[in-house]
């Protein structure tokens, strides 16, 4: 539903024919990605838009290395073996280790991710079909609920929907294995509709009595504990005929016994996807998540429509949608650039990816699992717990008029974002011996060396990598007086560049640029347009 009259832009989705450089590919990688690397905008730039945008959208959906024992120094596992893969082992005593593994192994996969959109639309998804771990506890759930929007992502989102709604971590989350024709539970039932398929807009009018219905539809399905298995239990469901409202036209799912009533869930959604709203509804969260927040009347009739009709035509495969909007002069219109709050996730992982920051490897598991614990946790205190949002619609900045993606940002969450980046570039966090870290000098020798010994240049370099906006000169020339430790002559920085470069192991060398390096960074990264996307 549109929220605003007034025109942002008139752009629409007629194919974009304008530059295609670097500005454009930052702008694809920002929102596509968490945080681009520079070596991943320096491969993008040899590519046309076309290009780019097909490799991002072409997904390898081979399923990654599940998550591990990490926990064993402090709550032995009697039958995961450390640095073993506990997926697939039901011990229930184990579960709050292993949602916290869990948690810290999908940050890893964040941190990593290739160059596709796989780990936006994974995040997207969960957002989506928002579970909360610490509601159905199970830490195997998680994985298998993680697996399935992971290999799905792309794909179609009817498919997904049916898939989701027999996913274990649902099942639990809404009460779904506690439907039973004696008593039918409406969780489901209402946010399969409300929040998943057709929303509360004015054009969704399903009512009170399909809820019911509804749930009635879905009654028998249950859970094994015990191996994480579902199945159908005949002698919970309800078999009666359930006849729906005007809205969905009078459809009566004929009432079905036996192994037979587990098919009436295809028919119940199959009914849902015949409306439009599905479509619209469906284009509007994946606008919110990837260009803005505010969807005008423009927008709806230039974008949103078209796209869903996208949507529609291909039936409801999910990549058509994505290739036609970020291929679309509406996304690479200067109004949409720069256009987000960075979501806590965003910031706090795309720090280690702007600054390639380094992590331990595999045979150091239980560091590598500790830092990537410190990245999910710095999140967390921003209000994105990955596996955890706040309820069953998400997280509010994607809904929550009228602030929506402000929400990000407050008195509580800025100065922990602070916090993050400060120390990140000046004394990084120690974990078992390794130092979490930006190196300065490092991220200093990813630009081409004439670029950097000339105070200017550089300075332009990394406010046009490190920022979605332009600064004004008066910020650049503040940033040349930090680079230069309160000098004038360029030769300051040039000088002491130069030095460093031509003798690396020299540690005097490595400490003068290293110092100034640190205070640029920290200076760049708390200014405001950092938290822009």
């Amino acid at each position: 539903m549109a929220t605003t009259q007034k025109a942002r832009t008139n752009s629409g989705i007629s194919a974009y024919t304008g530059t295609f450089g670097r500005a454009e590919v930052l702008h694809l990688l920002r929102r596509a990605h968490f945080g681009p690397k520079l070596a991943d905008v320096d491969y993008f730039e040899t590519k046309t838009m076309t290009q780019a945008v097909d490799e991002i959208l072409n997904i390898d959906y081979t399923a990654p290395s599940p998550p591990i024992n990490d926990y064993n120094d402090s709550t032995a596992d009697p039958v995961i073996a450390a640095g073993q893969t506990w997926v697939g082992n039901y011990n229930g005593l184990l579960n709050g280790v292993r949602r916290r593994s869990f948690k810290r192994w999908w940050t890893g996969e964040i941190i990593n991710q290739d160059r596709t959109i796989r780990e936006k639309m994974v995040l997207f998804w969960a957002n989506h079909f928002s579970t909360e771990m610490q509601v159905y506890a199970w830490a195997n759930f998680a994985h298998t609920n993680n697996a399935l929007i992971r290999a799905n992502c792309l794909k179609n989102f009817k498919d997904l929907v049916k898939a989701v709604s027999l996913d274990p971590a649902m099942l639990v989350y809404l009460n779904g294995e506690r439907n039973t024709k004696a008593a039918p539970d409406e969780n489901y039932s209402r946010e399969l509709m409300e929040l998943f398929t057709l929303g509360k807009g004015p054009n969704s009018q399903y009512t009170e009595d399909d809820v019911i219905a509804g749930a009635k539809v879905l009654t028998g399905w249950r859970v094994n504990k015990s191996n994480g298995s579902v199945y159908f239990d005949a002698n919970r469901h309800d078999t009666t005929n359930k006849t729906f409202s005007t809205f969905f036209n009078s459809t009566t799912i004929i009432g079905k016994s036996g192994a037979s009533g587990a098919e009436e869930v295809n028919d119940f959604i199959n009914m849902i996807f015949m409306k439009d709203e599905v479509s619209k509804y469906l284009v509007r969260k994946l606008y919110r998540w990837f260009i803005y927040y505010d969807i005008d009347s423009a927008t709806e009739t230039n974008v949103i429509e078209p796209l869903a009709a996208i949507f529609r035509s291909n039936n409801y495969e999910i990549k058509p949608v994505l290739d036609a909007l970020f291929k679309s002069e509406h996304f690479y219109d200067v109004a949409n650039r720069g256009a987000l709050i960075k979501s806590p996730v965003e910031f706090s992982s795309g720090l280690c990816r702007l600054f390639d920051v380094d992590f331990p490897d595999s045979s150091s598991y239980v560091n590598q699992y500790a830092c990537w614990n410190l990245i999910y946790y710095a999140g967390a205190i921003q209000q994105q717990d990955v596996g955890d949002p706040p309820s069953v619609a998400g997280w509010p900045a994607y809904y929550q008029i009228p602030l929506f993606h402000e929400i990000w940002i407050n008195s509580d969450t800025l100065p922990n974002r602070n916090k993050i980046t400060d120390v990140m570039v000046s004394t990084g966090y120690t974990i078992g011996g390794f130092s979490l870290r930006i190196d300065p000098l490092k991220f200093a020798k990813q630009f081409d060396n004439a670029t950097v010994r000339i105070p200017a240049n550089f300075i332009d370099a990394l406010t046009g990598f490190l920022h979605t906006l332009e600064v004004s000169q008066a910020q650049k020339d503040y940033m040349k007086s930090v680079l230069l430790s309160g000098q004038v002559q360029d030769s300051y920085w040039t000088d002491a560049w130069d030095d460093y470069y031509g003798d690396q192991s020299n540690t005097t060398y490595q400490t003068i640029v290293g110092l100034r390096l640190i205070s640029l960074i920290k200076y760049l990264m708390n200014l405001s347009e950092f938290q822009l996307s």
